[in-house]
C-alpha cells in the first residue's frame, strides 16, 4: 500500500506535512515537497489573489507535487444576535486590555471552496487536492479530477471515511482525536464518537479499499513506524514541524510548544465556533473548552481577534489559538528537510 499511495501522488516518501492555516506558508510546502515527502498548502484563509500568488511562488521553487488543502464547511446565517450576546460575556477582557469590542472585530476568513478557487487551481493543476469538512460538490470534484490532480479529504469515525469512499476519493485521512488544529469531522457534531488514532486507523482500512493515510500524535520515526505498522499507506505530520524556521509561528506558540504547557492540549470551540485542539490557556481554562455561547464557525474569530491582537502585543498568549496535537516531543527547531528525513526513517524496516 505505502508503494501504491506513493506512485499516485508521485511523491518518494508517504509522508504528508499537514496543512496548518495561520503558522505556516509557501516556505514550509516547499521544503517538505522538495525533501521528497508531500508538502501541503493550507488555502482556506488565502484570497484568490494571495492564493495565485502562493502557488506561482511554489511552482517557482520546485516541480515537486504538492498537496492543497480547502474547506467544505457551509457558511452560517448571520447570528447577530448571538454574537452581540458573546462579545457581552467577553466584555470583562476588553475592558482589562482597554481595548472597545467594536473597532477590533476584523477575524481571519474561512471559506469554504467554490469555483473562484477552483479556477485559480486550475492554472496550476496542482497533484493533490486535500478537504477539510467533507467535499464540495460533485461538479467541482470532476474539475479537479479532469486535471489529473488526485483528492483526500478527512474522515474521524468509520461513517465519515465510507462517505467519502462513496464520493470517489483518492485516499483517505483518518485523523484521530489526538490530532492538533481542527477536528475534519462532518457528519456529526458528536466528539464522543471519534477515535484515537490508532483505535480509528484499523477500522478504517478494515472498511474502505483506498489508501489510508493516519494523522494525529504522529511526531517521530517511531510513531511513523507504529502506524505504517498498523497499515497505514502513509502519515499526516503537523505539530511536530511547528518550530522548523519555514513555519511562521508567532514567537509567543513557539513558547508553549516548548514548555510544560504543551502536555496540556484539550478540543476548543472557543477561537473559531468549530473544535480544534490547542495548548490550554487562560481562555480556554476560564470560559470552559467548549462553549455553547460561541457563535457557528468561522464567525466566532472576529470577536476573538482583538484580543488576541491586544494581549500578544504584551507578550502574552492568553486568548491566542495555540494550535498543538496531544504530542508535541516530536517539535523541534530545525529545517523541515531535516525534520522530513528524520520521520521518514521509521519507514526502514
Amino acid at each position: 500500500m505505502p508503494c501504491q499511495l506513493t506512485r499516485l501522488f508521485g511523491i518518494e516518501l508517504p509522508i504528508i506535512q499537514a496543512p496548518m492555516a495561520g503558522v505556516q506558508g509557501s516556505a514550509l510546502t516547499i521544503a517538505v515537497s522538495q525533501a521528497g515527502a508531500l508538502g501541503s498548502l493550507p488555502c482556506a484563509m488565502l484570497s484568490l489573489e494571495a492564493l495565485d500568488a502562493a502557488l506561482t511562488q511554489i511552482r517557482a521553487q520546485t516541480t515537486k507535487p504538492i498537496n492543497v488543502n480547502f474547506f467544505c464547511h457551509h457558511e452560517p446565517e448571520p447570528q447577530a444576535a448571538k454574537q452581540a450576546a458573546w462579545l457581552k460575556q467577553l466584555a470583562p477582557y476588553f475592558a482589562e486590555l482597554g481595548i472597545h469590542p467594536d473597532t477590533q472585530a476584523a477575524g481571519a476568513q474561512r471559506a469554504p471552496y467554490t469555483s473562484a478557487q477552483a479556477e485559480v487551481l486550475a492554472k496550476f493543476k496542482p497533484e493533490v487536492v486535500s478537504f477539510h469538512f467533507g467535499l464540495p460538490n460533485e461538479d467541482l470534484l470532476l474539475e479537479i479530477k479532469s486535471w489529473g490532480s488526485k483528492i483526500i479529504s478527512t474522515a474521524t469515525t468509520v461513517e465519515e471515511a465510507l462517505w467519502l469512499e462513496a464520493r470517489g476519493v483518492d485516499a483517505i485521512i483518518a485523523q484521530g482525536l489526538e490530532a492538533g488544529g481542527h477536528r475534519g469531522h462532518f457528519l456529526s457534531d458528536d466528539l464522543t464518537e471519534q477515535h484515537g488514532t490508532f483505535s480509528l486507523l484499523p477500522q478504517i482500512i478494515a472498511a474502505v479499499d483506498v489508501p489510508v493515510i493516519a494523522a494525529g500524535g504522529i511526531v517521530d520515526a517511531k510513531t511513523v513506524r507504529a502506524a505504517m505498522a498498523m497499515g497505514a499507506s502513509a502519515v499526516q505530520v503537523g505539530t511536530a514541524y511547528l518550530l522548523c524556521p519555514e513555519c511562521t509561528t508567532s514567537e509567543i506558540h513557539r513558547a508553549a510548544l516548548q514548555s510544560e504547557a504543551a502536555q496540556h492540549t484539550a478540543l476548543t470551540n472557543l477561537f473559531s465556533g468549530r473544535p480544534a485542539r490547542g495548548i490550554v490557556n487562560r481562555f480556554m481554562a476560564e470560559l470552559g473548552p467548549i462553549n455553547n455561547a460561541v457563535p457557528d464557525f468561522p464567525l466566532a474569530s472576529s470577536a476573538v481577534a482583538g484580543l488576541r491582537s491586544a494581549a500578544e502585543q504584551q507578550g502574552f498568549g492568553d486568548f491566542s489559538p495555540l494550535w498543538c496535537g496531544q504530542n508535541a516531543t516530536g517539535c523541534q527547531a530545525i529545517p523541515a528537510a531535516e525534520l522530513t528525513k528524520q520521520l521518514a526513517l521509521g519507514l526502514i524496516v
